[in-house]
């Protein structure tokens, strides 16, 4: 069943994992370092989606397709000349505004195992820390994305962990819906 989708055009219902893929998935600890890791907060999105892996996988193994994943509102751009060939230690430079003041963000991709993880983690940006895993498991026809972002709030004295996050789930739920509505479409040829 699906459900409409802002657009109008309709939403995957939303699938659970098979608990083995799961435990699977949670087997496979994030890099980011444990001293780190516990002084994070972690923001986390699953969605699965009626298409293969392979072809899930490529979307978003091009890194030119993030700025389509990414609210105008943050005049997201990627100055990394394109295209960018995705490995362990590739270098991602971005330009983004938050709250209408201009920032470089960088980021190194930390894991790359294609067809089923990759991480990037912020060298210089918005965040004290970023690090974010993309995994990408195949079952029931379809695909499951799921999203773990640990972060932790730049400036905490000033900016209230929980504005940040309030911020960040909203980018994320943006993402998530443009997502949805890019795989639901019948396949290209």
């Amino acid at each position: 069943m699906s459900t409409p989708h802002p657009s109008g055009s309709p939403t995957p219902a939303p699938r659970e994992l098979p608990a083995e893929l799961w435990a699977r998935l949670v087997s496979e600890q994030p890099t980011l370092a444990a001293s780190e890791q516990a002084r994070c907060e972690v923001l986390q999105r699953r969605l699965w989606v009626p298409r293969p892996l392979a072809e899930v996988f490529a979307f978003f193994a091009e890194a030119g397709n993030l700025q389509k994943l990414t609210p105008k509102t943050l005049d997201f751009r990627i100055k990394t000349p394109q295209p960018i060939t995705m490995a362990v230690g590739t270098l991602i430079d971005y330009r983004i505004a938050l709250h209408g003041l201009p920032m470089s963000w960088r980021t190194r991709i930390s894991a790359w195992q294609p067809p089923h993880r990759f991480a990037d983690e912020q060298l210089r940006g918005p965040y004290r820390i970023w690090w974010h895993e993309h995994h990408f498991v195949e079952h029931d026809g379809g695909t499951s994305i799921i999203d773990r972002v640990s972060f932790r709030s730049p400036l905490a004295f000033l900016a209230h962990p929980l504005v940040v996050r309030r911020e960040l789930a909203g980018i994320f739920d943006y993402r998530t819906q443009i997502i949805a509505a890019r795989f639901a479409a019948a396949p290209s040829s």
